[in-house]
């Protein structure tokens, strides 16, 4: 390695991204291209970063496998950082075990944290929970550890686990204080955060009351029914009814939860899920039968019955009945919570965390702009999608995969 490749190299590792491009930005062998693409990636450019890195990967070649890998997991974090997430997982595996082979634990681990963390983006709980699990960080760096237990932390948060997650919490602030990386303090202080502000909201026989995390996990755990307009879908403890993808259904099932312990007039029913204003002989035969299927559904837990002028819960065993709804609400807001992490999203990185199609992202998010609540840089297949921090509660349940889903 010649003297200047080691000193952009420290440059580098000092947070100096502009130092280490004074050093080897007219030099294009393989690892001048690699610290400059690292350096770009500092800066915010990712676009010019990743090409960089790629160029890299493709001049040191299967001859220089361990720079390669090193190179692959760069490229890696700067497409997460792009929230480009439709790429092959494959890959970064396979670097994650060529270092491995040549004993470069720190940069595995890092290899094996990008793949948690697009799990995560991605709403896999499960599985980003398991590869933690298989993850040994004894004796690595204190930034990688601090990565790790934010990582452990947000499966927990968003799993409701907030005891697990606090703990998880402290391990990162710990690791993160050795590292003194400013960047990692100040994600460990926003995740802490987030477990004071408002999560959710309870309805509750015409009362609402404000919610946090773990207020949502006791409220859970307490045996009532609770109609959870965040993930769509009915909690009784560990048993859960999902409906998000029966929008007609879950529309009856809340307007008949938020007028529990009474009953909910047929033509407001009629009125509020089915969108008009006059209603006819024929809603009101629709009305029946998707009340039919509805009761069908919910039948361990509850009975619908008719009355006088529309219909009513009657849940078994006494149980009451809680509306748990999210702090935005509107069609919209899963899309809004994703956003709100401050970073560049494009129209197919959205549709893949929230399992809709490009299209129906692609309506929402002309609605939004219209609005004022989001908007775009770039055009066509370089767009992508901005919007401003939620700022006041925490957008946690609103994530993808925040509660058991289908």
């Amino acid at each position: 390695m010649d003297s200047l490749i080691a000193a952009a190299g420290r440059a580098l590792v000092a947070g100096d991204a502009l130092g280490a491009l004074k050093r080897v930005a007219l030099r294009d062998d393989p690892p001048a291209l690699a610290l400059r693409g690292i350096a770009m990636a500092q800066l915010g450019d990712y676009p010019r970063a990743r090409e960089l890195l790629r160029r890299a990967a493709r001049g040191f070649g299967v001859r220089e496998e361990l720079a390669r890998a090193r190179c692959v997991v760069a490229e890696a974090e700067v497409a997460l950082a792009m929230r480009d997430l439709g790429g092959s997982p494959r890959t970064l595996a396979e670097a994650a075990t060529a270092l491995d082979a040549r004993d470069d634990r720190a940069n595995a681990l890092q290899a094996r944290l990008i793949a948690v963390r697009r799990l995560l983006l991605l709403g896999r709980l499960d599985e980003a929970g398991s590869a933690l699990k298989q993850l040994e960080t004894d004796g690595l760096p204190p930034s990688l550890a601090a990565v790790a237990s934010l990582a452990t932390a947000e499966v927990a948060l968003r799993s409701l686990r907030t005891a697990e997650a606090k703990v998880a919490l402290d391990d990162a602030s710990r690791a993160a204080e050795r590292a003194r990386v400013p960047a990692l303090l100040a994600e460990v202080a926003e995740a802490r955060a987030a477990l004071e502000r408002s999560a959710a909201r309870s309805l509750h026989a015409g009362h609402e009351e404000p919610l946090r995390l773990e207020d949502v996990e006791a409220l859970i755990a307490s045996g009532v029914l609770v109609v959870d307009a965040c993930r769509r879908g009915l909690r009784h403890g560990d048993a859960w009814l999902p409906l998000a993808r029966r929008p007609i259904l879950f529309a009856l099932l809340r307007a008949l939860a938020e007028g529990w312990p009474g009953d909910v007039d047929r033509n407001a029913l009629i009125a509020r899920v089915f969108r008009t204003r006059h209603p006819d002989e024929t809603h009101r035969a629709r009305l029946r039968v998707e009340i039919g299927r509805l009761r069908k559904l919910v039948a361990p837990w509850l009975d619908i019955e008719a009355s006088a002028r529309g219909f009513a819960l009657a849940p078994r065993d006494g149980r009451a009945v809680v509306v748990l709804v999210p702090p935005i609400d509107g069609e919209q807001a899963s899309l809004l919570a994703l956003l709100a992490d401050g970073a560049a999203w494009s129209t197919s990185a959205l549709a893949l965390a929230l399992g809709d199609s490009q299209r129906t992202v692609q309506r929402a998010l002309a609605e939004l702009e219209s609005a004022g609540q989001v908007r775009s840089i770039g055009r066509t297949r370089a767009q992508r999608w901005l919007s401003p921090p939620l700022v006041g509660f925490t957008t946690t349940l609103l994530l993808p995969a925040a509660l058991p889903a289908e």
